[in-house]
């Protein structure tokens, strides 16, 4: 691939999907848009690039962007996030929605599903105590194609190998054939909806949970801060963001603060002006 075409499209994914590509990514271009060039009938990337400036805007550019984007997932990935959710997150909304009873959590660029399967699994787990509470998860994605996969809930038995409890699989999965389909009633406690995390996020309405895990490191720095303080919009004073254990805030929004001593789990700041009592 030579540079023009490499220049090409890391800008058209920066713009599209906020994607940023170092000059040392170019054999990640190479592996995942091979696929997209046979599917289309050309022979090499560079023939992609002569079509999509030619045509932009194509089926061909959004079969490049969902490639390039499409990434790794699987069940309870990291652990201690669900432990959090479990164990902190879950009894402090059950407490402080008592009135309401109503939970809304956002598993954004959710990709095959498995995060937010995690989370309808382990509130299955919790039915008791969420009697008659309306909990919703919506997920999210760039891709259609991945959004798709999501839906069916269907997993190769390498993918339900990663991460996820044998007591799970036994309880919340089918086999059909050689592959693992999740439980109809936990299909339906996920809502799932196509989404760019450029665009503004106000009509998905608001979350008391986000969880935006291993998608910043992505982004350049300015992109972070406008989907930071988006998401920020989003939530209630006391809602919940999650990132990935290698993403922070620090230096990119002011927004939010770590919560002491949970690691990856951050609050929002709260903005009211703090008056000094009197001596």
């Amino acid at each position: 691939m030579n540079k023009s075409d490499f220049d090409f499209l890391s800008s058209l994914l920066r713009q599209r999907s906020g994607l940023v590509l170092n000059d040392d990514k170019a054999y990640l271009l190479e592996s995942r848009l091979g696929p997209v060039a046979r599917k289309h009938g050309l022979a090499a990337i560079g023939d992609i690039v002569a079509q999509l400036r030619a045509r932009p805007a194509s089926p061909l550019e959004k079969d490049v962007i969902e490639a390039m984007t499409t990434n790794e997932s699987f069940f309870f990935r990291d652990q201690k996030p669900f432990d959090q959710f479990k164990d902190i997150v879950l009894p402090q909304l059950l407490q402080a929605r008592a009135g309401q009873r109503s939970i809304r959590i956002w598993s954004a660029a959710c990709s095959s599903g498995q995060e937010p399967y995690t989370l309808a699994m382990l509130l299955k787990e919790q039915a008791a105590k969420l009697q008659g509470w309306r909990v919703e998860i919506v997920a999210t994605d760039l891709s259609t194609a991945i959004l798709d996969k999501a839906k069916e809930g269907l997993y190769s038995q390498f993918e339900v190998q990663r991460g996820l409890p044998i007591t799970m699989l036994v309880k919340y999965f089918t086999q059909v054939g050689d592959r693992w389909q999740i439980s109809p009633e936990l299909r339906s406690m996920v809502s799932y909806r196509t989404f760019n995390l450029l665009d503004d996020p106000r009509s998905l309405g608001r979350f008391d949970v986000v969880f935006l895990r291993n998608v910043l490191i992505y982004f350049d720095q300015p992109t972070k801060t406008k989907v930071l303080e988006r998401v920020a919009k989003l939530m209630p004073a006391d809602g919940y963001l999650y990132l990935g254990g290698a993403e922070t805030v620090l230096g990119i929004t002011e927004k939010f603060q770590v919560l002491a001593g949970q690691r990856g789990l951050y609050g929002l700041v709260d903005p009211t002006p703090k008056v000094a009592a009197a001596g």
